[in-house]
């Protein structure tokens, strides 16, 4: 060997350890992470650690392996170790448990979970992915058998075991959010009695409460038992593993089998022991690029605060779709480009026993609380397609735009068919502060079987047009029951005496013409249909004439679901 080789042997190895990375966490955001820095610097050295015994595993596809939707747990695995180091030569140890990080040594002390072996690594660059973990609290009984959180591989196979063995007939989910929904349709599909205890008074916490009512009216209808503003107080466990879920009301819910979906807490503690700063939500805190106070420490994934671009605030987000997005900001960063995280619009859909839920965009509840007072919001009902193609099913669809300059703010739309499609247009037009003149003007794709000429988009966008130019002024739905101003149900006589507005009298719009001289000029006049179309007409009518008329937004409809969430 000649006297040089040792020499740049040493200077070789120097110069790969300088560019050591290691990702604590192998799903979501720390694998897109690994991939995404391989593709752009070959010459990294990337460590991927996660306690778990799989990485980059399809966790949103947990429950549907549980419902028997998903029959091969195979195809829950999107990337295995030995894919990452034959395709990417990245290292993966997976049941390997980081305990510590030294910040000033620049090393992480691990446990290989098989063997129980304590070593250290050492690291240029440290990137937190550890997730989130589901909310499990301090209560009677939480950890009795039977009772289960959904969050790996592993336990699907737990669920799916018990389910099998024991023969579940009843089930309760406590908590009614995206997995506890989830939960709900896939153990229906298996044939399993679903009762659901939910702490606050409303199903789907991200969605304004009069949207939640769709949700729990179809839930009802399809026999799944809704406890609404009732808590977990504790859970029994009796002879034969039958289990007694004990709610705060003092409810007893016989059941073979509980989840708890209760919501989950990002994974800070090995943050906070690295004295990393922790935001006021329990996230990590970070830049735009992904980064933590400590410039060789990066943190993505649903262990991080990230910057809500509708309403300013600094939220957690537990989605996949940000947490690999951030995954691959990080990546980029450390290869020494300058891309940024954009924020997060907290874009969602759930599927709910044949319904579907989608939203983008800030809530009306998120923008009161994050103090945002100049906006407006409409309610409409089309159908999902061309009313004269048959098959045509509502979409209920709630539009936030801002005053006066029409940015829209967000949207919620609950229905059968074409829900996740509206929303997305409507989750793209936000991202490019597009306005309601956009949507008005959006040119999207039309047949008879999916859409119409006029699409549920552009119809939104056509009444907020209206709204904004005073063309059409608004009611607030708040004030209907105690009103002074005269209420109108331009609805057809039979229609009327289906339901209506209380103190509301009827005059439909077919004889509007006809008879509005029997309205006071003097008195303001509420108009309202069934769900809003009708009253529009009568509204640009009556104020041709000198009436100050407005519309109740979304109809009679509307009214039912604002009524039974008590907003009204």
């Amino acid at each position: 060997m000649h006297p040089t080789e040792p020499v740049t042997s040493q200077l070789r190895d120097a110069e790969a350890s300088s560019r050591r990375v290691v990702i604590v966490g192998g799903v979501a955001g720390g694998a897109s992470c690994a991939a995404r820095l391989r593709r752009l610097d070959e010459s990294k050295e990337i460590l991927v650690m996660d306690r778990g015994p799989y990485v980059s595993f399809a966790n949103c596809g947990l429950p549907y392996y549980v419902g028997n939707v998903i029959t091969d747990e195979a195809s829950l695995l999107v990337a295995s170790a030995q894919m990452f180091r034959d395709r990417f030569n990245i290292g993966v140890h997976t049941e390997t448990e980081v305990l510590s990080i030294d910040r000033a040594a620049h090393v992480v002390q691990v446990r290989d979970l098989r063997s129980g072996v304590v070593r250290e690594e050492r690291y240029d660059t440290l990137v937190l992915a550890p997730g989130a973990a589901p909310i499990r609290p301090s209560l009677p009984g939480v950890d009795s058998p039977g009772v289960f959180a959904v969050r790996s591989i592993p336990d699907t196979r737990l669920i799916r075991a018990w389910i099998d063995q024991r023969g579940v007939k009843r089930a309760v989910v406590v908590g009614g959010g995206f997995i506890g929904l989830e939960m709900v349709e896939n153990l229906r599909h298996r044939g399993v009695e679903v009762t659901v205890l939910e702490k606050l008074t409303q199903l789907m916490p991200p969605l304004d409460a009069e949207m939640a009512v769709w949700v729990a009216d179809h839930l009802r209808e399809k026999g799944v038992t809704l406890y609404l503003g009732d808590g977990l107080a504790g859970i029994e466990s009796h002879d034969g593993g039958a289990l007694v879920v004990v709610a705060e009301s003092g409810a007893r819910l016989e059941t073979d089998l509980v989840i708890l979906a209760i919501g989950v807490r990002p994974e800070t503690a090995l943050a906070r022991e690295a004295k990393l700063t922790i935001g006021p939500r329990g996230g990590i805190v970070v830049d735009e690029r992904m980064r933590t106070g400590d410039p060789d420490i990066y943190a993505v994934g649903d262990a991080v605060e990230v910057h809500d671009v509708l309403t300013g605030q600094e939220i957690v987000l537990p989605l996949a779709g940000p947490a690999n997005r951030q995954g691959r900001i990080a990546a980029e960063a450390i290869a020494g480009r300058t891309t940024a995280f954009r924020g997060v619009q907290a874009t969602a859909v759930v599927g709910v026993v044949g319904m579907t839920v989608a939203s983008t965009g800030a809530s009306e509840k998120g923008l009161v609380r994050a103090g945002v007072k100049d906006f407006a919001k409409i309610y409409l009902h089309p159908g999902h397609h061309a009313g004269y193609y048959p098959g045509a099913r509502a979409i209920h669809l709630k539009l936030l735009f801002s005053v006066p300059d029409g940015r829209v703010l967000g949207a919620q739309a609950v229905g059968f068919e074409g829900v996740e499609k509206r929303i997305d247009v409507v989750a793209t037009a936000i991202q490019f502060g597009a306005t309601v003149d956009d949507l008005a003007n959006a040119e999207l794709c039309y047949a008879p079987q999916y859409g119409a000429a006029k699409d549920p988009v552009n119809i939104a966008g056509m009444i907020a047009q209206n709204v904004l130019s005073g063309d059409m002024a608004l009611a607030p739905w708040d004030e209907v029951e105690n009103t002074d101003a005269l209420l109108v149900d331009v609805r057809e006589p039979e229609e009327y005496a289906t339901g209506h507005l209380p103190r509301a009298i009827n005059l439909p719009l077919s004889k509007m013409r006809q008879r509005y001289g029997e309205l006071s000029v003097e008195r303001e006049v509420w108009l309202c249909c069934g769900v809003g179309q009708r009253a529009y007409y009568a509204t640009r009518f009556l104020m041709q004439k000198g009436y100050r008329a407005r519309n109740l937004s979304g109809g009679y409809t509307t009214y039912l679901s604002l009524k039974s969430a008590g907003l009204i």
